[in-house]
């Protein structure tokens, strides 16, 4: 008989396995330093239950030294077993960022041009496609069909299990844009990469990652598989159903692994970190262009650079690695700071953390971005006085720390987590806080609307959607929920 393990079973879990502490951070400096982790360690254990994240690990790396390297939690809520430094984790499409590395090695080699077609080194593609350039692959703006179908989760055409036909299938359908046009995240993308390095290289991709990256790095329990692969040391991935645990059944088929497929740990990925940015995998200059900004044809920034994630911003700028809501490393060139949060739990979001763990390193962040902190600053209080006194908890807060207000999608993100937890009073308090910060949101008003639906208050969800739709006439949620409540 199967059980299903509840949130219940977490908070034990959570309180009966002890955080881990690696050599860096027992032997960091004692005084501020020791402050400072004591902060992030109550930060993210917090975290980890609002979240309710089974099991963490997360290194932080400052002017090129691993200054923090913790566990946190069970890596197999089955077995009880909790995550050690040698625990590994699926970092999804943060795989993308080596990907991005390979590629740039392949320039400096000489083989490969980023403005180049990738006809020139594919010319068995339709004519379509000839013309999206290397770069275009690597930032998603290339206007290709995407092999996956990202509503379903399948790959495209007749047999959703079948590669070659999915690749077929994809072959057939239309340009989404003209190349170079807008930004659309797209698989399709990473498997031509993974086409080009490998008749470039004349390696496997899989070898040219391992001897070009996992070796010099220092990597050697890092690799790439999935659930029919045994990996060992692999911490399980789970997704809330409701209330309950579920095990994710992580599928990255071979021709697809330049996308995802990657299963690694704090400790190697701050070592590959450190490797990159210290000229042993790239020339400064070639990390330089990997983490350039990119632009579309008419000039406009596009979000990501070559195989990272842009933060784009004016101070503290970041390029990222982001992985199935589950996995994520920035790195902060100007600030000297990188910092990896590794979880097993698809949608824990640990990319929502990072800024805010950044900002016990880097008190300029903290000040100018620390939305994030403040809403933690917020929850604490609301966990000791309720959710009725929330402006005047926050405005304290802001004031007593000078923190900025916390981000809207921040706040809509824990609406919808006390949603899920069947709070829906508690979520209609913070969807109104974030409506009062944020009037102008059309999001913002249908995610309230939605919570006094789901409390059965009929009027508040009215009025929420009527809102939403006058500021996005497009918002044809709101509209049909309208049509459901209100017909006449």
């Amino acid at each position: 008989m199967n059980r299903r393990l509840p949130l219940a079973a977490l908070l034990i879990a959570l309180v009966a396995a002890p955080a881990s502490a690696s050599a860096a951070a027992k032997t960091a400096p004692a005084g501020q330093a020791s402050t400072v982790e004591q902060g992030v360690a109550a930060f993210l254990q917090n975290e980890m239950q609002e979240r309710q994240i089974p099991g963490l690990q997360i290194a932080v790396i400052q002017h090129g030294k691993v200054v923090l390297a913790r566990n946190f939690g069970l890596a197999s809520l089955q077995y009880g077993v909790p995550v050690i430094d040698s625990s590994l984790f699926s970092i999804n499409s943060a795989t993308k960022a080596f990907t991005g590395v390979a590629v740039m090695q392949l320039v400096q080699q000489g083989k490969v041009e980023l403005d180049a077609p990738i006809s020139r080194y594919l010319p068995d593609l339709p004519q379509a496609w000839q013309a999206v350039t290397v770069a275009q692959l690597l930032n998603h703006t290339s206007g290709l069909p995407d092999v996956l179908n990202q509503a379903t989760g399948k790959l495209v055409g007749p047999q959703p299990d079948d590669n070659d036909a999915a690749w077929k299938a994809v072959q057939a359908l239309p340009m989404d844009f003209q190349p170079g046009q807008r930004y659309r995240y797209n698989q399709t993308n990473y498997v031509l990469l993974a086409q080009l390095i490998e008749r470039q290289s004349g390696l496997a991709f899989v070898e040219f990652i391992r001897r070009g990256q996992f070796d010099p790095a220092g990597m050697p329990d890092s690799g790439f598989g999935d659930a029919k692969d045994v990996v060992r040391n692999k911490a399980t991935s789970y997704y809330l159903a409701g209330k309950d645990y579920r095990n994710v059944i992580e599928d990255f088929p071979v021709f697809m692994r330049a996308g995802a497929g990657i299963n690694s740990n704090t400790g190697e990925l701050a070592k590959w970190l450190i490797a990159l940015q210290s000229g042993r995998l790239l020339e400064a200059a070639s990390v330089t262009r990997l983490w350039q900004l990119s632009t579309l044809n008419d000039g406009k920034p596009a979000p990501w650079a070559l195989g990272w994630p842009a933060i784009r911003r004016d101070a503290h700028r970041a390029v990222a690695g982001i992985g199935g809501a589950r996995s994520a490393f920035y790195v902060y060139p100007n600030d000297d700071l990188a910092i990896i949060i590794l979880t097993n739990l698809a949608g824990g979001q640990p990319e929502q953390l990072i800024d805010t763990v950044a900002g016990f390193y880097l008190p300029a962040l903290r000040q100018e971005l620390g939305g994030s902190h403040a809403l933690y600053l917020l929850r604490q209080a609301i966990g000791k006085g309720g959710f009725d006194k929330m402006d005047q908890q926050l405005a304290s807060i802001r004031q007593q720390h000078a923190l900025p207000a916390p981000d809207e999608n921040d706040l809509n993100a824990w609406g919808y987590r006390l949603l899920r937890r069947q709070q829906a009073s508690d979520a209609i308090a913070v969807f109104k806080l974030a409506v009062r910060l944020y009037p102008g949101s059309a999001n913002g008003h249908d995610s309230l609307a939605e919570a006094g639906e789901a409390a059965g208050d009929t009027a508040l969800a009215v009025t929420h959607y009527r809102r939403s739709v006058e500021l996005d006439p497009g918002n044809q949620h709101a509209i049909a929920r309208l049509k459901a409540l209100a017909p006449n």
